[in-house]
């Protein structure tokens, strides 16, 4: 499958006026995508959790234009209020997507975004939010020609990626792949698909704590950590660890192999700030809280045999992923022991969560 085969057929007809809401969840890599290889197409193969609590809620607002603009005509909200600063994110969205999308200079547009979480909390947003964005215009699209759930979910998932690559994750819940590799039937670098195996109970329902060591903004863009990629020292060896990472993360999370589980993730959570301290220019994104947060995991799981691991993104922050049967014992431990190094003392409870819904659509 290429990237034309997500140009539409002619529309049947075109929607006057209305509004569709969709809520899409954020999500968290267990094996990191990290490095681009061409437009918005990952340079390795990743895995994710999609998350439940952690979401953004878009209103997109739609009123059909006498004659079709040379610009694209957006207004953009947060919570309400005019945020001019989302607009020129979003422009550049719609001029990436136009070709797949091709009634978008046909309208003008209101979005209204809203986040489950505080804005500055350092949970990144553009997965929940590029996610929900592109559901309210396939929705919008779904009603203008016929298309099968396959088909809606796996444009979404597509048009997603063009707006943030880790939004095409979002879609579907549960366990979530991005990124050819043969351990993968049906694994594709245009979108995202559900992994297609069996999932042991033992990882059905994971929680995810989210220790917000750091609520500022990123030291590191994203568009700026994947850059450093091109011409790492370490580049094609990491590459190859990731394909190699999503086998073996295959067969534990098939198997129910929690051991073998957090070796995994804690591995790819340390590469990745690995291939950071060792791009050029260099970066070190963890804190001396963060640091702790980890030997103080080590040293309880050791302690107790409780399955208790952590996971980083390009931040500070630490998600703390833990199976279901354990939880009361693990989240005693950590309001006991590890909220004390949060900023002000915040974290966040989630677990893994079903995708994305639709909330309403008027026309």
């Amino acid at each position: 499958m290429d990237q034309k085969h997500f140009i539409p057929d002619p529309y049947e007809f075109s929607l006057p006026e209305g509004s569709v809401q969709w809520r899409s969840p954020s999500n968290i890599a267990l094996v990191k995508y990290w490095g681009k290889k061409g437009h918005q197409i990952p340079a390795n193969p990743s895995i994710s959790f999609t998350l439940d609590a952690c979401a953004t809620t878009t209103t997109l607002g739609f009123e059909r234009l006498d004659v079709p603009t040379k610009d694209f005509l957006v207004e953009v909200l947060l919570d309400g209020k005019l945020k001019e600063s989302f607009k020129p994110k979003i422009l550049q969205f719609f001029q990436r997507i136009e070709s797949y999308v091709p009634f978008l200079k046909q309208y003008q547009f209101t979005i209204g975004t809203h986040n489950s979480f505080p804005h500055s909390s350092g949970i990144a947003s553009s997965a929940s939010g590029m996610s929900a964005l592109a559901l309210c215009l396939i929705e919008m699209e779904s009603q203008m020609v016929e298309v099968s759930e396959e088909q809606f979910k796996q444009k979404a998932s597509f048009i997603a990626r063009l707006g943030s690559g880790s939004a095409c994750r979002s879609i579907e819940g549960g366990l979530v792949v991005w990124g050819a590799n043969d351990a993968i039937e049906g694994s594709s670098d245009l979108f995202g698909v559900q992994f297609p195996y069996e999932v042991h109970p033992a990882f059905q329902r994971f929680h995810d704590t989210i220790l917000l060591v750091d609520k500022g903004e990123k030291q590191v863009s994203s568009t700026v950590g994947h850059g450093l990629m091109h011409g790492h020292p370490f580049a094609e060896q990491r590459f190859q660890q990731a394909h190699q990472n999503m086998g073996r993360l295959k067969a534990a999370i098939s198997e129910g192999n929690l051991d073998e589980f957090i070796k995994i993730v804690e591995s790819e959570a340390l590469t990745l700030h690995a291939m950071m301290m060792s791009s050029h220019p260099y970066f070190i994104l963890m804190k001396p809280n963060t640091l702790s947060i980890i030997n103080k995991v080590w040293k309880f799981r050791e302690e107790t045999g409780l399955h208790l691991c952590f996971t980083l993104d390009a931040g500070a922050n630490a998600h703390l992923l833990y199976p279901e049967n354990e939880a009361t014992e693990v989240y005693e431990f950590i309001k006991d022991e590890l909220v004390a190094f949060c900023q002000n003392g915040h974290y966040i409870c989630d677990r893994v969560g079903t995708g994305a819904k639709q909330l309403t659509m008027n026309r």
